[in-house]
């Protein structure tokens, strides 16, 4: 064999070889269109009006400030009402023959008239069975019979890398389908407290909101509820609402026409290394309680400010989000078993809990800013933490339904880097409600070679815990 026939031989089966993988992979990869042929018909368009209705100018149309009128409509003609319609776009999907759809809350907030639009033409003027703006979830109702059905699967099994398909109808186009894996799932968004979202990399735009999230095997794993953007459109980050969460609020609505909510009556706040570490645990985990609301579940349970809940009915809490949405989507009068770490120990704690109402869990002094109080000498504990502070007076203390409290009247140094500024109240130290203030120098002095020191502060009806890095004595 020839020098040229060899190299030609060699380069041929090079080439094959590598076209082998790309080959395998390429068999591999998911055919989307048996489930696009299945379940596509049960994804429908939604389409919204709003009605405006606004007071007009007091001058007629088209009459110009030179017409002799002009004065006279400006100053007595009554102002006329006038009407202007809005409409949007937005996906959903049947999850019965007989006409109901789920769709988010969004959606249709605040629509007039709702028309669902079917893959065959049909159109539907729906009606909205209840919606809940916390999940965002919405049940619609249409009058029809031998509806297309889209197949409910569960999204408890969900993994990250899992392939997933999106149907709906970004920007007006109807029936568009796009594809992805699960990005996370779990994902708490920023004043999303009860939703653990299901993050894709399909391509979801404005009108895909109310569409359906499916996995290989043609079932409905979430509903598609958010993006992230900066431009307003895709970039790579959506959100999806879990279908069992989904599902749990529907079946409340169409029963109850409304959701409710357990509470326990309690405000939290996240752990972080320091933190963690100030309380004696062995690292960042669990729901800090940094207010308890007087005579609520938690309170009449003995639950208390500067506990630590790691765990609710065997359920493990990472994080408050975690606990909230343990507790919220569970039924008033549910029996809570709380791991709680106090005093560097577990314990349990159980409490029953009640409804969760609109303006729940804000401290009663939520708006109270808190006056100066007259300045004391300074103590030598004050000087190392780099606070100056002044018994709270007794109207704020009564506010508070705490029997003392410490008012800074200056931070810096440390303090004031730790986020400490005029105005706070320390109401407690460590796990432990403060009750003078040599308690809290008694607190500084076990910290003799140094640490952290939390301290549990209220600023505009707001409590929290700050911990503060001590400067050695």
């Amino acid at each position: 064999m020839s020098l040229n026939k060899l190299i030609l031989s060699v380069m041929l089966a090079a080439s094959l070889l590598a076209g082998a993988p790309a080959a395998a992979v390429a068999g591999d990869l998911p055919d989307f269109t048996r489930i696009v042929e299945a379940e596509g018909r049960a994804v429908v368009n939604i389409s919204t009006t709003q009605t405006l209705r606004q007071a007009s100018a007091r001058v007629p149309d088209g009459l110009s400030e030179d017409d002799p009128f002009f004065e006279f409509f400006r100053r007595f003609a009554p102002p006329q009402p006038r009407e202007r319609k809005i409409g949007s776009l937005g996906s959903g999907f049947i999850i019965s023959s007989d006409g109901y759809v789920l769709t988010n809350s969004h959606v249709v907030a605040r629509a007039d008239v709702i028309t669902v639009t079917l893959t065959d033409k049909r159109e539907f003027k729906a009606r909205v069975i209840g919606s809940d703006a916390r999940t965002d979830v919405a049940l619609l109702k249409i009058d029809g019979k031998d509806l297309p059905v889209a197949k409910l699967g569960s999204s408890a099994t969900l993994k990250v890398g899992e392939w997933v398909l999106a149907i709906g109808s970004p920007f007006g186009f109807e029936n568009s389908v796009t594809s992805g894996i699960v990005s996370a799932v779990g994902r708490q968004l920023p004043d999303e407290n009860y939703v653990p979202f299901i993050q894709t990399d399909a391509a979801v735009n404005p009108g895909n909101s109310g569409g359906p999230l499916f996995n290989l095997k043609g079932e409905v794993v979430g509903i598609n509820s958010q993006i992230y953007s900066e431009s307003g459109g895709f970039m790579g980050i959506s959100f999806a609402v879990p279908i069992d969460l989904a599902l749990d609020v529907s079946e409340q609505i169409k029963i109850h026409g409304k959701v409710a909510r357990a509470r326990l009556g309690v405000s939290m706040q996240e752990m972080n290394a320091p933190l963690a570490a100030s309380f004696g645990l062995d690292r960042p985990r669990g729901a800090l309680v940094n207010s308890v609301v007087p005579g609520g579940p938690a309170d009449k349970a003995g639950l208390r400010p500067g506990d630590i809940v790691l765990a609710a009915n065997g359920q493990a809490v990472a994080d408050p989000g975690a606990l909230q949405r343990i507790v919220g989507m569970a039924r008033p009068g549910t029996r809570f078993a709380l791991d709680v770490w106090r005093h560097r120990a577990s314990r349990s704690v159980l409490v029953l809990s009640d409804e969760l109402k609109a303006e729940d869990d804000r401290s009663a002094a939520r708006e109270y800013r808190a006056p100066q109080g007259e300045a004391v000498p300074q103590s030598q504990g004050e000087r190392r933490l780099g606070l100056r502070l002044a018994p709270a007076p007794a109207a704020l203390l009564a506010r508070l339904h705490v029997k003392f409290g410490l008012l800074v009247q200056a931070a810096r140094a440390g303090a004031a880097e730790a986020g400490i500024r005029p105005g706070d109240v320390i109401v407690g130290v460590g796990g432990d409600s403060l009750e003078s203030a040599a308690q809290l120098d008694q607190a500084l002095a076990a910290q003799a070679k140094g640490g952290g020191l939390a301290l549990q502060v209220l600023r505009n009806g707001q409590m929290s815990f700050v911990l503060l890095q001590l400067d050695r004595p």
